[in-house]
């Protein structure tokens, strides 16, 4: 078994020596830019992580891993260009830095790299691989929309929220861990309770995205707070407040997310001044609770592997619990 930071250690120098430049420069450097600032990196951390729990090779992990890592990224260049953000992990976004163009012709082509990198994984395993990256890749799509399409509804439910991070966020971790177990040779049965653990910690993360976003530190967080209210971001807060609120306050709170998007102070302070009033941080980071510990215990009981294989990937699941960016 492999420590966390032995696993991390050999994904940053192979993803160190790959190499992302090519002609015309301008399409690649934005490539280059973000695949070296690093970040956590935890779905390639979790793809190997899983194939280690499940006894198999990770160097045969390697590749589909990067090319999670590499999907992902691109991902964010795109969601960058769709919220205009002019940070991330404390650096210009590629959007703010070379401009939309760019960046969507840039993010399209990490796209197809990703793709690149898992044909050529081994064939032993390629086709299921592949299968799992286009499943996930659509339905974050799907996700993306949905985040869209909230913006300009004013009956988004929880439930229909919750569908949203789901799709968006959560089943790429699922997807990531599941990849991990193929390689290792998994059964089905463990491969989907693999899946399910990561969806379930997935949605956890991001609930708790809604919540730094609101309340963390700047310089940790790596971004300014309080994009997702300047964006008129219908999160888990927000509808939590909504469904908490007295009627004076739900409607302060419905108008206020009816002005245009943009950076606007003001906003932001009376938005978070009802989330206050209602304590919606404390019962969100409640929510959040339950779902991580649900997530633990269901990994716990009902996967058929030995204790002492699952500890890792747990240290690293309460890792992610209590990060504070």
């Amino acid at each position: 078994m492999y420590t966390i930071d032995e696993i991390q250690k050999k994904i940053n120098d192979y993803i160190d020596n790959q190499k992302f430049e090519g002609n015309p420069e301008e399409l690649y450097a934005p490539i280059e830019y973000i695949l070296r600032q690093g970040g956590k990196r935890l779905r390639p951390t979790l793809c190997l992580l899983a194939c280690d729990l499940f006894g198999g090779n990770i160097e045969d992990c390697m590749v589909p891993a990067v090319a999670a890592e590499i999907f992902h990224n691109f991902t964010l260049v795109h969601d960058d260009i769709m919220d205009q953000a002019p940070l991330r992990r404390g650096m210009e976004t590629i959007y703010k830095k070379w401009g939309s163009d760019v960046a969507i012709l840039s993010g399209d082509t990490m796209l197809i790299k990703a793709f690149q990198y898992v044909l050529n994984t081994d064939n032993k395993y390629r086709y299921e691989v592949f299968a799992e990256l286009c499943k996930v890749a659509l339905e974050v799509c799907e996700g993306q929309q949905l985040d869209l399409n909230f913006e300009t509804r004013d009956d988004v439910t929880l439930d229909e929220y919750l569908e949203m991070i789901r799709l968006k966020t959560a089943v790429l971790l699922g997807s990531v861990l599941k990849i991990g177990a193929i390689v290792a040779g998994a059964d089905e049965e463990s491969q989907k309770i693999i899946y399910d653990f990561g969806v379930d910690i997935g949605m956890a993360f991001q609930l708790q995205d809604d919540v730094l976003d609101c309340y963390a530190d700047v310089d940790v967080f790596g971004k300014m707070t309080g994009g997702d209210i300047s964006d008129n971001k219908k999160t888990y807060l927000y509808l939590y407040a909504l469904g908490m609120a007295f009627e004076e306050d739900e409607k302060t709170l419905r108008d206020l997310f009816k002005m245009p998007k943009g950076r606007d102070e003001e906003k932001i302070k009376k938005v978070l001044e009802i989330y206050d009033k209602y304590a919606v941080k404390h019962e969100v980071l409640a929510e959040i609770e339950e779902m991580f510990n649900v997530a633990i215990m269901d990994l716990i009981t009902k996967l058929d592997v030995a204790t002492e294989r699952k500890d890792v990937l747990l240290d690293y699941a309460k890792y992610l619990y209590n990060r504070n960016k």
